[in-house]
């Protein structure tokens, strides 16, 4: 019998602390329980939000009326230079598991927070990976569009995936709940790999802020002003992949570095990132992003887009 609770505070499950009450949450581990979980849903004609691990998320202060199922299988097994993860594994096991069995292809993922799961449904990506470029295929459970279990389970292919940038045909709407996922990655040096791990994370130590955070809060922008291109590359030494300029750059050049709206502020460290130092509200990192994206469009003419996904609004 699942335990399916009541008025359950959701800040503690997100990496942002920030989050009002579910009407219902409950913690699934197996396709029965996800098949019980959506069957009391849909007795109750409940909405349903599917959570991973909270990074990505803003929460409203409201909490989300429906019923949260946060999807905690987390299984792992390898064979030959696959992995088969379950949607609830962490990716920081993920990326351990695949390093104790000289595995290598997720070393990018090293210190980013969340589900394989969640990465797979936003396609993370960091240091010139991303999870389109090691998945192989996802198991989605099926939902009807009346919310009803299908007791059906499909495969999905890369190629059926849908992989974009940060996004996927997952965060599209696909009507289905991801499950699990082989990945393929490629033999290695254990050493050599756990060495990267750990440069890796060094240096996520010395670029991003410490401190309650959803992550990235904008998508990098692709931009058609050369003269901003040209500014951006003297001034960073960096070069441009596909005409993306780093949103964090733009709103640093806007001065919104350090800006603070209630609890929350844009960081010192990295300014494509809102940290929540003092108790902030969802309200306040609303206010906050309405005020860099105008800024950012006044200075530069670019709209920023959220990677962030709201809950409850």
């Amino acid at each position: 019998m699942l335990d399916i609770r009541k008025d359950v505070i959701l800040a503690p499950f997100t990496t942002f602390r920030i989050g009002g009450p579910a009407k219902f949450f409950v913690e699934v581990k197996n396709r029965d329980e996800i098949s019980e979980a959506l069957g009391f849903a849909k007795e109750n004609s409940l909405k349903v939000f599917i959570m991973g691990g909270g990074s990505n998320l803003l929460v409203s202060d409201d909490g989300f009326d429906g019923l949260v199922i946060k999807i905690a299988n987390a299984g792992c097994s390898v064979s030959g230079n696959k992995m088969e993860c379950g949607a609830g594994l962490m990716l920081s096991d993920a990326v351990r598991a695949a390093a104790e069995n000289g595995l290598s292809g997720m070393e990018w993922m090293s210190g980013i927070p969340g589900t394989v799961g969640g990465a797979i449904y936003g396609n993370a990506g960091a240091y010139g990976g991303s999870m389109s470029d090691v998945v192989e295929s996802v198991e989605l459970i099926e939902i009807g569009k009346d919310g009803a279990y299908s007791a059906k389970t499909r495969i999905c292919e890369n190629s059926s995936c849908g992989f974009g940038y940060r996004s996927s045909v997952f965060k599209k709407g696909e009507t289905g709940i991801i499950f699990s996922a082989v990945l393929v990655l490629e033999k290695g040096n254990a050493e050599e790999i756990h060495a990267k791990v750990l440069e890796i994370i060094e240096k996520r130590k010395t670029i991003h802020p410490s401190g309650y955070s959803a992550g990235s809060v904008f998508q990098n922008p692709v931009v058609d002003d050369m003269e901003l291109i040209e500014r951006f590359e003297k001034e960073t030494g960096a070069k441009t992949k596909d005409k993306k300029i780093p949103a964090g750059w733009l709103i640093m050049e806007a001065g919104l570095t350090g800006k603070k709206i209630g609890g929350v502020e844009v960081s010192e460290k990295h300014s494509n990132f809102i940290v929540n130092p003092r108790n902030g509200k969802a309200q306040d990192v609303i206010m906050l992003t309405s005020i860099i994206k105008q800024k950012v469009r006044e200075e530069f003419h670019i709209q920023l887009r959220e990677e962030i996904r709201y809950v409850g609004f």
